[in-house]
């Protein structure tokens, strides 16, 4: 079983959001055969606690325009790390230190990469090029 079109259409949108407002080292992951409650994992990175707050907020304004609910989110309090639960896509937008510190892309390496469809300039870009080297 791999991600839904729908998720992956979330996936996407989250992606734009996020990388409208300069997050780092965009990254979805197609959990679906791992995690029994969600098919996409979108993890970015930002500079500061600020960045981290600002580009949670766009990507929920921009889901919500777009008939999306958001089920709950975690971590606005303190910026460093927002998870925001969208069923089927699960986002993690953390600081730079807790991406290092917690590395989820290691823990899921097994899972499949989704392409966002981001220009290259993006992380999605970054992502492959660690593969290749």
């Amino acid at each position: 079983m791999s991600a839904s079109s729908s998720a992956i259409e979330t996936a996407r949108l989250i992606g734009k959001a996020a990388d409208d407002k300069q997050a780092e080292e965009i990254l979805a992951l197609d959990v679906s055969e791992r995690m029994p409650f969600s098919d996409i994992f979108v993890i970015a990175s930002a500079a500061s606690e600020r960045q981290v707050k600002s580009i949670a907020d766009e990507i929920e304004e921009q889901l919500i325009a777009s008939g999306r609910k958001i089920l709950r989110q975690e971590g606005r309090a303190a910026g460093r790390w927002i998870l925001l639960d969208f069923s089927d896509v699960i986002v993690h937008v953390q600081h730079g230190e807790e991406r290092v510190f917690y590395a989820l892309e290691r823990l899921w390496q097994d899972c499949p990469v989704v392409d966002l469809g981001l220009p290259e300039h993006s992380a999605a870009a970054s992502v492959d090029d660690e593969a290749t080297a």
